[in-house]
Parts: structure tokens; C-alpha cells; sequence
């Protein structure tokens, strides 16, 4: 089975259940997505044959048609990030050959620039912006003038997806339906999620998680789907509580916002049943706070777009037990955490640490990618006999469960000593004057490097008090305490799923 079977199954036992609720009001049941998405797929293949097409749009109920006509035809839809500039948008299309870029209001300028800057000749507007060119199509009029006939598939392709980009530019992921459906099928029995759920869709769309975490698993479940087209946190309370949703896709930026939010409104969230969340840390006061104000159903994740939706999760039990894991691996994975040596070449998939220390995370599924699109010296690199290297370091605990320490290439050498900046922020950031807080490497000519922080407070705390918090804790080695601070009022330079941008500290703050 892949993803367009367990649609259409969907479509077949649960036709009049609402598939997608919009928050301007709009509501597609099973068998009217199907039909709209009949035509799209349809008028996609007259417009440009088998060729792949390319969206750029923010979150909405036509982003979701676009996926699943694009695995109606068989041919991958581009998922291009909405808040990329336009040359990076060049540079991501460039190995993707897509022949037809889709975009919304919110992105006419840059869908157009790049028009003009690539060799696609063929567009199409979702509410009729710049249709007035010779080369643009009214996506509403598509749709009306092509007939609910479902094209034959070319094969088997859902889409290109793309990494984050946190430290080097975003690389472009495709992913065929059996592939997706396999992380798809692990996230439904995660959450236990069947056709009564209704989950809000709040995160960007073309990511992963999105994707392959989120819209997916509910509508293989035949679940309903409200979809915000940009979050707000008060807003985003407002669809849970009118829509009775049981189910939210968070990340932990986010689930602030939403703490916040919740504490200062009345909203009635008793459906709430699961949060799933992931992407950067997530707090044992951040998890206290959400259980409090959201729903203590939190399920926190790990993943890479790499490897599809998540690698493992903790359900809110183990969450409860062992605040900050990620859990153990998900249904169709196996994991490793294991020696990373100081010489690539010596990687060993079998080197296993102990309990208690820590390793890099390799894991292999067959819901993994098989690489980068067009970037066959990384591919090469990303694997190593047959074990996706995740580039992630990880603590294991004598349980067996996974604490994620930070990246293999974050990592601050001082003095001969390996620092990781995620473990140095974790406590740094339960100062109760803290809200939030980045660890950097800056150039030290007797050390290497030295720890620097930046931290973005309430205003009740100086560089002399953080510094004493750390001594008095028992939890940092004195040569991993940073060596300066820098105290900022303004949030930090993060990623859509909320990684710290640490490339962007350096440069900004230091």
C-alpha cells in the first residue's frame, strides 16, 4: 500500500466526513477532495505531461490538494518553503526539472521573480493573482474547466522536500509514497489517531513533519483536518476549542506561544487528547506548563526530513517519567547510538556505546530517503552500510531511552575538551529569569575555542548572576561554563520548526 491507496480508502468508507475545515470557513468532505483533486491532477497532466510541478503557498486547504494530486499523477510535487528568498528558490528548483510552479496570493512576487529567473514556463494562481500574464492559469477556473476524470499515474513519486538548512543550505529530499507511507502508518498507531480526530494543521505545510507527521497520518485515518494559514496563538486556541480538536502539532516555540495564550484566555480544550511536538528541546517546565494549560497528552519526537516523520517518540507517560527523552525508536525503525572518531573514514556502525554515554544516532527504516536530489557526494556520505548517519548526538540511559545532546558538528572543542552547546543551554535555561538561549564557539587563541551565550531575559538577571548559577549547579564541568554573555530583549534567530539558527547568533551577537 502507499499513500494515495490509503486515501483512497478514506474516500471510499468515509465519503460525507469533513477530509479538510479551512479557517476562513471552507469544508471539503472525503469524496469532494477527491473530486477536486481528480480535476487538479488532470489539469496538471494537460498542462504540462508527466513533468513534476513545484507549489509555493502558505498552509491551505489547495497546499493539501496539490500533495495528493501530485500522487494521484505519480509525479513529485516541489515543496518549496514559503519564507526562502527568491535566489535560494532558484538554487532548490535547479535538480528538481518541475515544469509548472503553483503559488498563492501571499507569494505572487516571489513566485514571479521566479518564473523570471528559471525556465518554467507554466504557472498557476490560487485566487487569480497575476493571471493577467499569458504564462499564469486561475487555479479555481482550472479546476472548473477540467473534467473529474483521474489521470493514469506515471509512478510512484509523493514529493521533494527539504532540510532545514540550520548550517548549511537546504537540501532537496524526494520521497516516493511507499517511502511516506510507512512514516505515515507509524505516526497513526503513535497517536491511535481514527476517523473521529480533528487535528489543527498550524505548522507549515511543506515541511516533513507537516507532511509526513501530520497531514498524512490523519488522512489515512479518514480524520479531519482544520488547516490555519499562518500561526497566532490566540487564533490557533480558538480553532481548538470551536473545532473540538483532539490533536495538535506543535513545536516547542510554539507551545510557548500557546502557554502563554491559554494562561491569559478562557478556552475550552477538553478534546484536547495528543501534542506532538519535537524539532529543538523540549523542557521539563515547558512540558509542566503544556500539560497545565493545553492537554498532558505530549508526545515528544525525533526526526530529520531525512528520515521521514520521526526516528523515535515518548508518549506522555514517558515523558512524565523521564522529562527531555525522546524516547525509544518508532515502529519501523531500528537505532543505534554509536562512537563518533575523530577520522570519518574509521566510522564504525557497529562501535555501540554503554549507558550513560554518549554517540551519534544512526537509524535505518524503509520509509528513509535514499538521498539528496542532484547531490550525489552527500548521498554518499549520509549513509554508511545502509545505516542513515543522523549527524545528531545522543546520550543513552540505562533504560535504553535517548536524550538528544545536540549535533556532531556543533560541538566546541576548549582546551582539548569536547563541549556540546545544547547540554550547556538545557541548564542554562532553567534560570527562572531565562526565556530563551543559544550556545556558541567563539575563535580563543589559548583554548581553541571558548563558550559564549546569548540569552534573551525578563530583565531580572545580569551576566554576573547567570555565572553564578552555573558554579552553583551540579550539572555543568566548570569548563564548559561560558566565558561571556550576551543579554538581549528580542527573540532569537530560529527556524520555522524552532532550531536555533547558530550561524546567525555568531554573526549577530558576536
Amino acid at each position: 500500500m502507499n499513500c494515495i491507496d490509503s486515501f483512497d480508502r478514506s474516500v471510499r468508507c468515509h465519503p460525507d466526513q469533513d477530509a479538510v475545515r479551512t479557517d476562513d470557513g471552507r469544508r471539503f468532505t472525503y469524496a469532494e477532495l477527491d473530486e477536486r483533486t481528480d480535476r487538479l491532477a488532470s489539469a496538471l497532466d494537460g498542462l504540462v505531461g508527466d513533468d513534476r510541478i513545484a507549489t509555493i503557498a502558505h498552509t491551505s486547504a489547495e497546499a493539501i490538494e496539490a500533495m495528493v494530486a501530485s500522487q494521484k499523477r505519480g509525479a513529485a510535487n516541489v515543496q518549496l518553503p514559503f519564507r526562502a528568498s527568491p535566489g535560494e528558490l532558484v538554487g532548490m528548483l535547479e535538480p528538481t526539472d518541475a515544469s509548472l510552479l503553483l503559488f498563492d496570493a501571499s507569494n505572487v512576487e516571489t513566485a514571479l521573480t521566479v518564473l523570471d529567473r528559471t525556465d518554467i514556463e507554466v504557472a498557476v494562481s490560487v485566487g487569480g493573482e497575476a493571471t493577467d500574464r499569458d504564462n499564469v492559469r486561475d487555479y479555481d477556473a482550472l479546476l472548473d474547466a477540467t473534467d473529474p476524470e483521474r489521470p493514469e499515474s506515471c509512478g510512484n513519486e509523493h514529493g521533494v522536500l527539504y532540510t532545514s538548512g540550520t548550517t548549511t543550505a537546504s537540501k532537496g529530499v524526494l520521497f516516493d509514497q511507499d517511502q511516506l507511507w510507512y512514516g505515515s502508518s507509524q505516526v497513526v498507531m503513535e497517536h491511535g489517531i481514527d476517523r473521529h480526530d480533528v487535528a489543527v494543521v498550524t505548522t507549515p505545510w511543506y515541511h516533513m513533519v507537516t507532511t509526513d507527521a501530520w497531514i498524512l497520518p490523519h488522512l489515512q485515518a479518514g480524520a479531519t483536518l482544520v488547516v490555519q494559514e499562518a500561526f497566532k496563538p490566540t487564533e490557533t486556541l480558538s480553532l481548538l476549542d470551536e473545532h473540538d480538536a483532539t490533536g495538535l502539532l506543535a513545536v516547542p516555540t510554539q507551545l510557548h506561544g500557546l502557554v502563554d495564550a491559554a494562561r491569559a484566555g478562557e478556552y475550552d480544550l477538553s478534546a484536547l487528547s495528543y501534542i506532538r511536538t519535537g524539532g529543538s528541546v523540549v523542557t521539563e517546565k515547558l512540558a509542566t506548563e503544556a500539560g497545565e494549560y493545553l492537554s498532558d497528552g505530549i508526545y515528544n519526537t525525533y526526526g530529520l526530513t531525512e528520515g521521514g516523520p520521526n526516528l523515535a517518540f515518548a508518549d506522555p507517560e514517558i515523558q512524565r517519567e523521564k522529562p527531555g527523552t525522546i524516547g525509544k525508536e518508532s515502529f519501523t525503525w531500528e537505532l543505534r547510538v554509536v562512537e563518533t572518531p575523530a577520522d570519518p573514514a574509521a566510522f564504525d556502525p557497529a562501535a555501540e556505546v554503554d549507558a550513560g554515554e554518549t554517540g551519534e544516532v544512526i537509524g535505518r527504516s524503509p520509509g528513509m530517503c535514499d538521498g539528496y536530489l542532484g547531490r550525489p557526494e552527500l548521498s554518499d556520505e549520509l549513509f554508511t552500510d545502509g545505516w542513515l548517519r543522523t549527524g545528531d548526538v545522543a546520550r543513552i540511559d540505562e533504560d535504553g531511552y535517548l536524550y538528544i545532546v545536540d549535533r556532531v558538528d556543533n560541538m566546541i572543542i576548549s582546551g582539548g575538551e569536547n563541549i556540546y552547546p545544547q547540554e550547556v543551554e538545557e541548564v542554562i535555561a532553567r534560570h527562572p529569569a531565562i526565556e530563551e538561549v543559544a550556545v556558541v564557539g567563539l575563535d580563543d587563541e589559548r583554548w581553541g575555542s571558548r563558550v559564549a551565550a546569548v540569552v534573551r531575559t525578563d530583565g531580572e538577571v545580569d551576566e554576573e548572576a547567570l555565572d553564578q548559577f552555573l558554579l552553583d549547579s551540579d550539572d555543568v564541568a566548570d569548563f564548559k561554563r561560558p566565558r561571556e554573555y550576551t543579554i538581549v530583549d528580542a527573540p532569537l534567530p530560529r527556524t520555522s520548526t524552532g532550531k536555533i539558527r547558530r550561524e546567525e547568533v555568531h554573526t549577530e551577537f558576536f
